[in-house]
């Protein structure tokens, strides 16, 4: 169940490269990217990704969105994220079916509504969704018409929209709502029957949920803090999960670790980011 023992203080945005059949992962606190057999270190917090070409990721740091050579380490400013706001981070992201990106900030002390949700499509940066506190669970229907997101202060996924072009549209309602649950819903992805998998932090589990938003079954793994899944491997059937150690006094032995296990259940490949 462990792919990589190395703990991190806040694993995040998984990411199965479909073309490389690659897998990545962030520790955000740690200003880490991991990939097979290696890491690269940064200068600010870094998050989340998506795959441009077969040589290339999108990155979402602190302050901006950059182009990743991952041959050679090298990164290039696409455009700024909140740069002149240094009370947050990016956090949550992932890329849409229609070729765009969102990514979520949030303060980097969790600041009241200090975060929002933002699209970089064809290159135009959007805010979407403003005043979110912990922006997670940003992940798409197989069809490219709805989008998943949640503020995991408010213990709802929420559900919209989408036009063909993959912009929001209408207003938002609640998919899944765990208020009041001993967990925050943390990241998400979607896999190719529409279920929506949910990790839960402070759950040691990652929960998947029928297109209706009804419960269907938990995957437990050794780490308290679940923070966020991904499906890749070659038949795509292998789901991934980073975990978080921060906060935790004393941390589990397994707390922080990133995890793989088998599942009979058939991801979608990640987006392609269309620059």
């Amino acid at each position: 169940m462990i792919y990589d023992a190395t703990p991190c203080a806040l694993g995040e945005g998984p990411l199965w490269h479909p073309g490389r059949k690659a897998f990545f992962w962030f520790d955000i606190l740690g200003k880490r990217l991991f990939g097979p057999g290696q890491h690269w270190q940064f200068d600010e917090y870094v998050s989340a990704a998506g795959w441009v070409d077969n040589d290339t990721l999108m990155i979402a740091s602190q302050t901006a969105l950059s182009r990743f050579d991952i041959a050679t380490g090298q990164h290039e400013k696409i455009c700024g994220l909140e740069a002149d706001n240094p009370v947050t981070r990016s956090n949550d992201g992932r890329a849409d079916p229609q070729g765009g990106f969102w990514i979520g900030t949030m303060g980097i002390n969790a600041e009241e509504k200090a975060g929002s949700i933002w699209r970089y499509f064809r290159g135009e940066l959007r805010k979407i969704i403003p005043d979110i506190t912990v922006s997670n669970a940003i992940c798409f229907a197989p069809d490219g018409q709805t989008a998943y997101y949640t503020d995991t202060r408010t213990g709802k996924i929420m559900a919209v929209g989408l036009d063909q072009d993959g912009w929001p549209k209408g207003q938002a309602r609640v998919h899944i709502d765990v208020t009041g649950a001993d967990f925050g819903a943390d990241g998400a992805v979607v896999d190719a029957a529409g279920c929506l998998w949910n990790a839960q932090w402070g759950a040691s589990r990652v929960a998947q949920y029928a297109p209706d938003g009804t419960f269907m079954q938990a995957i437990a793994f050794p780490a308290r803090q679940t923070s966020c899944p991904a499906f890749g491997g070659p038949d795509l059937k292998t789901l991934y999960c980073t975990s978080a150690a921060v906060g935790l006094d004393p941390a589990g032995p397994d707390d922080g670790k990133t995890f793989a296990v088998e599942t009979e259940t058939i991801g979608q490949a990640e987006h392609q980011v269309i620059l």
